[in-house]
């Protein structure tokens, strides 16, 4: 074997261990690396036990603030639903205390009217004994026209009021036309020539309509 064959193999020799070689780093290298990731994806998974007692304490804490509310708005709830049945019972008793005055001022209404009608009635009384016992007439008639217009004075003070109706124009809101007759005077047409029954006002209001007699 000649030197320069031996020089080509010895060169061979080397060159294959330097590929070993490489390839011994490469595979090493590979390997940490993977060991690498490996250890990253333990460490995402492996969540250290303070990070777990934390969140467990922020989750009963949460829990704690919302049993709380729930607590409160109870509370105000039932508060509010006391308040609503005072306000209810309150005007409950509002309701049948009016209604029991109402009640008592119809059935005593009139009373203060009838106090005053009284007295017209005790001069009745003794017009009636004067008619018995006197034969005067005039005194009679007299005694009755006195009796008349304090009755009248008396309703007066009460409101009432007659309503003007004999020749006056007819009006459908005062006078109710019980029938019409020919008349001559034409500035009589249309107008009231006769009044069947007299009409009042209670406060300015029609308590009774007049009936009337219209001429055309």
């Amino acid at each position: 074997m000649t030197k320069k064959k031996q020089t080509e193999r010895k060169v061979d020799h080397v060159e294959h261990k330097v590929e070993i070689t490489e390839g011994k780093k490469n595979h090493a290298i590979s390997s940490d690396q993977t060991n690498d990731n490996e250890k990253a994806k333990a460490a995402e998974n492996n969540i250290p036990a303070d990070t777990e007692a934390t969140e467990v304490v922020a989750t009963e804490e949460a829990k704690a603030e919302v049993s709380k509310a729930e607590a409160e708005l109870l509370e105000k709830l039932a508060e509010m639903q006391d308040k609503y049945l005072r306000l209810m019972a309150e005007f409950e008793n509002y309701r049948k205390r009016t209604l029991r005055e109402k009640i008592e001022l119809t059935k005593n209404a009139g009373e203060e009217i009838i106090k005053g009608i009284l007295p017209v009635l005790d001069d009745f009384e003794r017009a009636l004994k004067i008619i018995d016992e006197s034969s005067d007439f005039n005194s009679i008639k007299d005694g009755i026209s006195l009796i008349y217009n304090k009755f009248v004075d008396f309703l007066k003070q009460k409101g009432v009021k007659e309503i003007e109706s004999l020749n006056c124009d007819f009006n459908v809101d005062l006078h109710d036309a019980v029938s019409k007759v020919q008349v001559e005077d034409e500035s009589m047409k249309g107008k009231i020539v006769e009044v069947l029954q007299k009409g009042y006002y209670l406060n300015d209001k029609v308590m009774r309509h007049s009936k009337v007699v219209i001429g055309e």
